[in-house]
């Protein structure tokens, strides 16, 4: 099977995210994505840090087109993805910023908050992010408004 490059999903955790992370994995490879999973293995503590920097790297640099990050209250993990050129990373905990985030900002990264999201919503939560088409339109220019900034800053 030929694997389309939106069917890959890099996904990685934090040990407060970690059972959130391995259920959000099954949901996704049940329904044919390719998950890659960087971690964390257990439930033993590591440093959030360290998870996001292996996720926002990969989706910074266009090896994949988007990835699932979780930790104990997603704060975290959006802060250390966000520090990355082209992540538009967004903390949903619920369904309707899921679809908002992808309409109107393209986000890439999702992040969910492992200690604030049971098993069922994560599931909602991703499918709807995941199936949810950027708009376009006014959208976009304020996307390209979004990367002059960070041309600037991240000279």
């Amino acid at each position: 099977m030929n694997v389309d490059l939106m069917d890959r999903i890099i996904i990685g955790s934090d040990h407060a995210g970690f059972n959130l992370k391995e259920t959000i994995k099954q949901h996704l490879s049940d329904r044919g994505y390719t998950v890659i999973d960087v971690g964390t293995c257990d439930e033993g503590q590591v440093d959030y840090p360290d998870f996001g920097d292996k996720v926002a790297e990969k989706v910074s640099s266009g090896e994949f087109t988007r990835g699932i990050l979780v930790c104990g209250s997603g704060v975290g993990m959006t802060i250390v993805a966000n520090k990355f050129p082209n992540i538009r990373a967004v903390l949903c905990l619920d369904e309707e910023t899921a679809r908002l985030s992808r309409l109107h900002n393209n986000t890439n990264i999702l992040v969910l908050a492992g200690r604030r999201t049971d098993a069922e919503k994560g599931k909602a939560i991703t499918l709807v992010w995941l199936t949810t088409e950027f708009e376009g339109g006014r959208h976009q220019r304020r996307l390209e408004k979004i990367r002059k900034i960070e041309s600037r800053i991240c000279r």
